[in-house]
Parts: C-alpha cells; structure tokens; sequence
C-alpha cells in the first residue's frame, strides 16, 4: 500500500509539472501620461538591472500601460522617454511575488530641449503583507565579516531577532528556516544537524529575507525564508576575480570566480577554499581543539532562448570540516555541569564534524503571454552530517552518520487577470535517509551493537493563492495550501501520516497622501518533521538513560501579525508585531553521553515580538544606514511528546521531568539590536560598521556566578575600511569585536558544553580582477 503511494507521489510530481513557479520572480508594470493625465502612447521604456548589464526594453501601448514579466528580484532603474517630453527616470526595488503599478507623468520639454529627471519610487509595498529585508552583494561584500565562506552576518546584521548561539542560527524564537535558490528550496529536515548558510555569501546576488506572514506558494517554516538570487554573470564580461584573506587565528578565506555573457547567454563559475583555527563557539574563553576548513564549487547559469523561454541551472558541491571545541579542565564548572545532566565532559573528547553538502536545480520558465507564466523547477538536494570520534576518547566514542537524498520538483502557474495575480503549483520530493549511530563507553558502561536504518518517505503539497487589488491603495491577500506527508514504518519506529490544511490571508492598506501601508495577516503552516531518528539497538541505549522514544508528527504553528512601513524621501520605517502558537514543535536536545543533537517536539510553543527595522535609501551617494531590532520571548511547555521522552510512569532519574507551564527555551533573548552604516567615501575608499546588542540569553544553569534568569548581556562592535585601486585592485581591513569582549552566551549543554561568544578575529581581504 505505501509503495503505492510513493509511486502515486512520483506519478503527481510528473503530472502537475504544468503548474510551475520560482519565488524570485515578479512583475514590473506601468503607465506613462502627460501633465493632464492622458495616456501616452509609445513611449520607450528600458528597464535596467542597477548592479549588472541586464536589461529590457518595450514600448507603452495606445493606454499608456507597459509590462516587463517576468522580472528577478533585486534593484532596478526605469528610464520612460517620448519625443517632446522631459525622461524620467526613477530607482525601484523588487520583491518577489509582487506587481508593483508605476505612474510615469511626463512634463512637456521646454525650448525644445529634453532633460532627465530622477525620481525615488516610493518604498513602501500595498502589494505584500510579508516584512522582508533584501541585502544585495555590495552589502555583502562590505559589512563586516559578511562575505566569509561560514559567515551568517549577512542574515544576522539585517534581519530583526535574527543570531547565531551554539553554533545555530536562530530566528523568530526558531531555528528550521527554508533556503531558496533562485526560488527553488533546498530541502534539509534533519534537524540542527548542519552548520553555516545554504550558499557562500560571496556567491549571491541578492538576498531577500522573509520573516513570518507567506503567501500560499511560500512553504512551511514558519521563523524566517531566505530566497537567494545567486551571481549570474550579467554584471561581467568576460572577467575573472582573486579573493584572499589573511588573518589571525591562521585563517585564510579564498575565491576564485569567473563570469561573463552574451546577449542571450550568462554564466558565474566559483571555486573557494577556507581554514581557521577558531570555527566553533567555545565552552570557555580560549580557545581548544577548534580549527575548521572547507572547500566547493558553485556554478550559474542562465540562457534566454528566446523571448519566451528562459533556463536557469545553478549546481554547488561543498565539504565543511569542525572540530568540536573542549573546555580542557575536568573540574571545571562546565565539565561538572555535563556529567551532572549524564553527558561527556568534553576534556576528555576528540570530536569532529564533517559536511559535505551539494545541490543541483534546474528552472524553465516560459511566457505565454504577459499576463500568463510557467515555470518548472526539479531539483536534487544531497546532505550528509558525520560526527566522528576519536578511539581514545573518554568515556565514550561515539560515530553518527545522517545521509540523505532529496528529489523533486516545484511547480506554478502564474496569471494575471483584471485587480488578480493568481498563483496555482504544487511542490514535494521524496527523501532518502540513512542514519548510522554507534556509541562506545570506554569506563566500564555496558555497550550496545551499533544501529542503522534506511527509508524512503517526503511530504506533497498543493497550493493556490491570490492578490487581489481591490483599489490602488488595497489589497487582499488570500491562499491555502495543502499538504501530505509519509514516512513508512522500521521496525522500532511506526510509521506516520500526517495531513494538514494551512489556509493564510493579508491584507494591506495605503493611506493617502502620507503613503503609509498597514498590514495584517492571520495563517497556519505545517512542517514536516524528520523521517528517520533512533533505529535498531539504539532502543535499549535510551531505556539505560531513563529514556523512550516517540513518534515524531509535524509541528503546526498558527501566526498572526500586524504590521506598519512609513516611507520618507527614500527612507523606510517598518515595525511589526507577531504571535505564533505552535502545537508540535520542533527543537533539539542530547542522548546520554553522545554529545549530539537530536530531535525532540514539544507538546506546545509560544512565540511572541516586536521587531523594527529602518533603512536609509539603496543608492544614498554618503552611504546607507541600516537598524534592525526585536523584543521577544520564545517559550515552551512540556511534555516533550515526540522523539526522546521520559517513560510513563516519569522516572525520578528521567532528565525531561519537565514541569508544566510556559518557560523560556535555551535560544530565547528579549532585546536583539543591530546598527551599521557602510560610508562611501573620497578617494575610491569606503568604511563599514555594525554594533551588535544582546540583552542575554536563559539561563539553563543558575549558579552564584550567573544567579538571574538570563546570561550577561554583551555588546560587540565591528569594522570594515578599504579602498579600491582602479578597477582591478582592493584591499580591505576587518575587525570583529573589536575590544575583544567574551561572555557566556549558552549553557544548554550541548556540543561541547557552554558557549562562548566569538572572540576578536582581524584579517586583510585582497580582490583582484582581470579580463580574460
């Protein structure tokens, strides 16, 4: 029967590959006219990306409307000219999955003379009830610490109640975030078991963030979307550039990429290297057994066929290697900390993690007609996580392996009609999963045979979503998304199938005059939970901890949210505040001894903020400023109802003897403050800082050390100063946490015990560019 059904999932994916879309797209329409609002007919409109080559043109029809679709998301300059009349031309900025309707009033040139008049669009979205933040390469490459290979700074600088503790991003009070490539996710639900982002960020083009309040073709984690828009070649001609970077703590950061294009035809290729002898957060100030490196591929492509027909392929293949940090003294205040909760003091540990990781996704996208599009995007996804020990570890050895394969295809049909742009897909992939788990006590402990399981199993989803425009100054956005999921039984593991009915609406309003839009929107979202955990003899290991295991099911969370953007003269003001109630929800935690993570549900989660952001215009010519700040709290009840919990009766030795009500989980941090400035100053040169706040995290262990509920605050300040030579040559100096400032961010006791924050990194960056 569950082949079956599998086979019927293949069979869907074939069938619905008429239905297709890839999120980075929207559209771009307009209408010209003259001071007395009459329609001009056939004036020429040039649509041109502001960081690279690409461009379009069309003329207005005898309406005065134009269209450019479909169009990727990023920056944009429209430049509107007629015979006898002044150009315009005016800045935009694009979002994906929206429509923005631009009016182009042409003044009547004088004394037969045409000049060109600039313009800022206004910024604020009627189109979109979702707060995003878009970060484009030239932010990447200029924030401080930003365009490391491993580096998170450019989601964590820019997006509200976004940080990295204990070596996880976190997000929205969560920490399972969808990665999209040119609107295509990559599929990963094993759970906090990798490192770092989805991409280096000296491969992206764009960067948009998403946080909370999708539309329908969006999927299901709820904490936050980031949808890339990698390096595409369109900005080159034919060029090659250099990266290195030299540093302290032995580092180097190196890229070498090559990109060009025709009139048809655009291609990136990238090959980076990395190492340190600082990777991982520290169980204490210095720094122990910590060095990382990696290496990896990245390749894009885009070929226009013809008008009509677009192909994008953009593949990586990389391989990232940690060793797990230690706290050498056996007596310290960690250690103890460890053996009292039943785990490995780390002194005592060798461990290491190795990730290889590589993708490739392929998307057609094909115009019928300006108000009709289809795309369709399969994709490949392989991921492994290896945890490996050292045989003369104490007093245990663990090895773990989670492998897994990831097929599929997302699909969408496009269309719009009169006030409606309507999206109807489906999306889904079939998973392969094969964990290995042997864990050794080297002290006397009895050991059990290792254990291993392998299966097949993945979710199917269907969609369909509308934005209706009831008045320039309305919208309504309305969607529902259905999903299956599957995943066949083993024999110490039931099987589950899980449906859900995730219906989500918006709505935003612009006032008049001040420009103004409010927004509010009211959804469900289903995620997945991880196919494979615990297999074979790995049973018996948690009944000698006081332990069982559960079922996972998926994590539905509910989500409302309010939200307000306030434009002046270029700037943006955004704030907004969410709820999120969770059933199911996802976390992680350890077994025993293994100092691993794995994963848990609890039965119930509570997530509620307050964010702003404020962002001076793109192309402000001293420079831009940037602020983003968050007032959370992310609480949890138990039981823990799903994957490691406490037998029934509860034990008096189980360790999630939890007691009922809401509480703080490990990750959760009230106040969140991030504020830069990257200036663009004389002589070619340039100069970038943030300062980082974080109010503290909770506090697992409170002692007479750290009595409170929370962890120390800590603030860090960072800097970025360099200067072009040319066009060819640029040298760039870097300090992170500049005094050199180190407190306890974490005691949750995992990978390696406490966690400290980064300590001062300096390095010097040199990019060189060449024709070839």
């Amino acid at each position: 029967m569950r082949k079956a059904v599998l086979c019927l999932f293949a069979a869907t994916l074939l069938v619905c590959a008429q239905r297709a879309q890839a999120t980075i797209f929207s559209s771009v329409r307009g209408i010209v006219h003259d001071p007395q609002h009459r329609p001009i007919a056939g004036a020429d409109v040039k649509l041109k990306a502001a960081t690279s080559d690409w461009s379009s043109t069309t003329q207005s029809d005898a309406d005065g409307a134009f269209e450019f679709n479909p169009v990727s998301l990023g920056d944009y300059i429209i430049t509107v000219s007629h015979a006898g009349f002044d150009t315009l031309q005016q800045t935009i900025t694009v979002v994906s999955d929206t429509s923005p309707i631009l009016h182009f009033p042409l003044k009547i040139a004088t004394l037969n003379q045409a000049v060109t008049v600039t313009a800022q669009a206004d910024v604020a979205n009627v189109d979109s009830v979702t707060p995003t933040t878009l970060v484009d390469r030239q932010d990447i490459a200029r924030t401080p610490g930003a365009g490391s290979t491993n580096s998170l700074a450019m989601i964590t600088d820019y997006t509200p109640g976004a940080y990295v503790t204990h070596d996880l991003l976190h997000i929205r009070g969560g920490h399972q975030t969808s990665w999209l490539i040119d609107g295509v996710p990559i599929p990963n639900t094993n759970i906090a078991t990798n490192l770092g982002p989805q991409i280096d960020p000296k491969d992206i083009d764009y960067l948009e963030v998403q946080r909370g309040s999708y539309d329908a073709d969006y999927g299901d984690r709820t904490y936050g979307i980031f949808n890339i828009v990698p390096r595409n070649g369109f900005e080159r001609n034919n060029e090659a550039e250099i990266v290195t970077t030299f540093g302290n703590w032995y580092q180097t950061n190196d890229q070498i990429n090559f990109g060009g294009h025709t009139e048809r035809f655009a291609y990136y290729v990238s090959l980076t290297g990395d190492r340190s002898n600082y990777g991982l957060q520290t169980p204490i100030g210095q720094v122990f057994h910590d060095a990382d490196n990696g290496y990896g591929g990245f390749a894009s492509f885009i070929f226009n066929y013809n008008s009509k027909n677009q192909f994008r392929l953009v593949t990586s293949l990389r391989q990232d290697f940690y060793q797990i940090p230690i706290d050498p003294n056996p007596n310290s205040i960690g250690n103890q900390e460890l053996m009292t909760g039943g785990n490995s003091p780390s002194n005592g540990l060798r461990d290491t993690e190795t990730e290889p990781d590589g993708y490739i996704t392929f998307s057609w996208i094909h115009t019928f007609n300006p108000n009709l599009l289809l795309t369709v995007s399969p994709f490949y996804h392989y991921n492994q996580a290896s945890y490996s020990a050292s045989p003369n570890d104490m007093p245990v050895i663990t090895n773990v392996d989670q492998t897994a394969h990831y097929a599929g295809l997302q699909a969408t049909l496009d269309a719009h009609v009169p006030k409606n742009d309507i999206q109807v897909g489906i999306y889904g992939f079939a998973q392969h999963q094969h964990n290995f788990f042997n864990n050794v006590f080297t002290d006397g402990n009895p050991n059990f045979p290792a254990s291993h399981g392998s299966l097949t199993g993945g979710p199917v989803e269907a969609f369909v979503s509308d934005r209706f425009k009831v008045t320039s100054w309305l919208t309504v956005i309305a969607g529902l998304r259905q999903a299956h999921f599957y995943a066949p039984a083993l024999p110490t593991q039931r099987e589950v199938v899980d449906n859900a009915t995730a219906p989500r609406l918006g709505v935003a309003i612009r006032v008049p005059r001040i420009n103004w839009v409010f927004r509010a929107f009211y959804g469900h979202f289903f995620q997945p939970p991880p196919i494979v955990t615990q297999t074979g003899p790995l049973a018996d290991l948690l009944v000698g901890n006081d332990l069982i295991f559960a079922p996972l099911h998926g994590e539905r969370d509910e989500e409302y949210q309010f939200g307000v953007t306030i434009p002046y003269r270029g700037w943006a003001l955004d704030a907004d505040t969410f709820n999120t109630q969770a059933q199911n929800w996802l976390d992680h935690t350890n077994i025993g001894e293994s100092n691993l993570f794995w994963p848990i549900t609890w039965k119930a989660a509570l997530i509620q903020g307050w964010e702003v952001t404020l962002r001076s215009p793109r192309a402000w010519h001293r420079g831009q400023f940037h602020l983003a700040y968050s007032n959370q709290i992310a609480q949890a009840t138990s039981p823990i109802n799903g994957g490691l919990v406490c037998p029934m009766p509860v034990t008096p030795a189980c360790p999630f003897d939890i007691p009922p009500g809401l509480s703080p989980v490990d990750h959760d941090q009230r106040n969140t403050l991030n504020v830069g400035y990257n200036a663009t100053l004389p002589w070619h040169a340039f100069a970038s800082t943030n300062v980082y706040y974080g109010s503290g995290f909770h506090n697992g262990i409170p002692n007479t050390q750290f009595p409170g509920n929370y962890l120390p605050q800590h603030t860090t300040f960072d800097i970025s100063l360099g200067k072009s030579f040319g066009e060819k040559y640029t040298v760039t100096l870097t300090a992170l946490n500049v005094a050199n400032r180190r407190v306890l961010l974490d005691n949750s006791l995992t990978f390696g015990g406490f966690h400290f924050n980064d300590p001062r990194q300096m390095y010097v960056e040199f990019r060189y560019r060449f024709h070839y």
